[in-house]
């Protein structure tokens, strides 16, 4: 998995998978998951995401908090 913060922007991107993505949906005006056409989760896009509390990630005991 990789995670990009883009700061400038307030826009978190999770990336799960190096499969191409074949679509997105959206969750919310907020939120963009993007799938493979074997319909894993390839990414997640979730925008304004410090203000909402998405970000900066914890991290405790190796498990997200």
């Amino acid at each position: 998995m990789q995670t990009t913060y883009y700061g400038d922007d307030d826009i978190l991107v999770m990336r799960l998978s190096d499969k191409p993505i074949a679509r997105e949906v959206s969750q919310d005006w907020n939120t963009h998951i993007s799938f493979a056409d074997d319909g894993s989760t390839v990414e997640i896009v979730v925008l304004d995401a410090a203000a909402i509390g998405a970000y900066p990630l914890r991290v405790l005991n190796g498990q997200a908090a």
